[in-house]
């Protein structure tokens, strides 16, 4: 049959419902028993075992076989799934005839009844009594667990957690993940905070921001990119540990690494400097490993990752040399030229500089698939790195790093930025490349150098993408996997 048709029998069978007096919407049904907590009290009971037990289950129907008088029937819930026993003998003639007459798959049912043990040993509910929760208009895929089509997932993505129990599991992954983060950080002592979404400007990553409009004040306002400037003002009022995880907006594009709106962690300590952070963040990525309950050692798309510690640290000059197979420390026309020969192309937008443009250019296109297990990369340019203190002994560069796994980059951190001067001076040439249309470029933030003056202590903080670690530790391929609800284009 037609989606149509199907959809017009399932109205037929709700107004029949409605008929006979029988609200399919009712408001609520108090359960005793999930699937799985009735599976765990009844672990070993025999075959063709009664127990008298009288318990009440809820969930969706996703399975049903009718045999004359008799029918079996499965319900899922988010623990789990429990089978049904039904007999017109034990539930009556019409309520029996109504259930087999008037339910679908998919619709969400109330029963209550006796825990027993079928033949073949499988444990069930034989149901005295039933109530429909909601009736569910619209047909499963077919068989139930049939939707493929990965747009349509991501599209309908209540349907798809219906019917596909891995999306199920990736959400109840991520929110361990989640949890065991925040553990982490509160036994460390860090206070967890929340700070402005709507910000009056945009500051603390490197990003096109979104813009919106808030008419009683008669300003524009922009969607955060990132929680870095707010956190480190928390520093300056003397919280020396403090940490938000919550969402980061950038209107960039969408990719299997990219979404614009992202849940990140932030992460600041007082007294410190990156090295120390290197330290927080394997400590924290170790106990989200450990949590899933699967050792230190991963696969991530066919192959294996090994968490245990002390991960690589490389310097991201000798990096990327060596993976293109240039001195990356050359003069900029030098190295355009050598890059030209070794046939890298270089876009044109960043040919002008800044030389850090083009070594990052070069990170993330010719070394960072190369960096499958946890690598610390570290020392940037000064020119891309304007919230970080200068590297001791090499003032062209700063004390930053990234943090890499299964080839993406999942965390950034640096030796904070203290010298609300030379702060100024960064600013400043920040609004120079926006100027000249960078878009991606940092704004000058008074508000924020104004309390930088008050005097902040010396501190590291790491900002993590959190929606790429869920990525790597649920083996997923996609972004789009581990975001509840991913945006997606428009239908074509």
């Amino acid at each position: 049959m037609a989606e149509a048709e199907l959809i017009a029998s399932r109205r037929e069978k709700l107004a029949r419902l409605r008929a006979q007096g029988i609200d399919p919407f009712p408001y609520e049904f108090r359960r005793t028993h999930t699937a799985a907590e009735l599976r765990a009290a009844y672990l070993d009971l025999p075959p063709q075992t009664r127990t008298r037990d009288q318990v009440r289950v809820a969930g969706r129907l996703v399975a049903r076989r009718v045999l004359g008088k008799i029918a079996f029937a499965v319900l899922q819930d988010q623990s789990g799934k429990i089978q049904l026993f039904v007999s017109s003998a034990v539930l009556g003639e019409r309520d029996y005839r109504l259930f087999t007459e008037t339910l679908d798959l998919g619709d969400i049912l109330g029963a209550w009844g006796e825990v027993i043990t079928t033949k073949t040993g499988e444990l069930s509910v034989e149901v005295q009594g039933y109530q429909l929760l909601a009736k569910s208009l619209r047909p499963l895929p077919e068989k139930w667990h049939g939707l493929r089509d990965v747009e349509k997932r991501y599209r309908q993505r209540a349907l798809d957690l219906i019917v596909n129990p891995r999306s199920r599991e990736i959400l109840a992954r991520r929110a361990l993940i989640l949890r065991t983060i925040r553990n982490y950080l509160d036994e460390q002592g860090f206070l967890e905070v929340e700070t402005p979404i709507l910000q009056p400007l945009p500051g603390g990553a490197a990003a096109r921001p979104f813009v919106t409009h808030h008419h009683y004040l008669g300003r524009d306002l922009y969607l955060r990119i990132a929680p870095e400037l707010y956190l480190k003002r928390l520093l300056v009022g003397g919280l020396e540990r403090v940490y938000e995880i919550g969402k980061n907006f950038r209107n960039e594009g969408v990719s299997t690494q990219h979404n614009p709106e992202f849940t990140s962690l932030e992460a600041y300590q007082a007294y410190v400097d990156y090295q120390a952070a290197m330290e927080l963040a394997e400590g924290l990525v170790e106990a989200c490993v450990l949590a899933l309950g699967n050792g230190l050692r991963l696969q991530y798309q066919g192959r294996e990752l090994d968490f245990r510690r002390p991960w690589r640290r490389v310097q991201l000059l000798e990096l990327v040399s060596e993976a293109a197979g240039v001195d990356v420390e050359a003069p900029l026309p030098e190295l355009l030229r050598a890059l030209e020969g070794k046939g890298i192309p270089v876009p044109e937008h960043l040919r002008a500089g800044p030389k850090g443009k083009v070594i990052e250019h070069l990170l993330e296109t010719v070394a960072q698939p190369q960096l499958w297990q946890p690598t610390f990369v570290l020392d940037y340019p000064l020119d891309i790195s304007p919230l970080a203190k200068r590297k001791r002994g090499r003032p062209d560069l700063v004390e930053r790093f990234e943090l890499y796994i299964g080839g993406m980059e999942i965390a950034n951190a640096f030796s904070e930025l203290n010298d609300p001067d030379e702060q100024r001076e960064r600013f400043l040439a920040q609004q120079r490349l926006l100027a000249a249309g960078d878009q991606e470029a940092h704004r000058l933030d008074e508000e924020f150098l104004r309390d930088l003056e008050q005097g902040m202590p010396p501190a590291a903080g790491i900002g993590f993408g959190l929606d790429r670690l869920v990525m790597v530790l649920t083996d997923s391929p996609s972004i789009r996997e581990v975001i509840a609800f991913p945006l997606v284009g428009e239908r074509k």
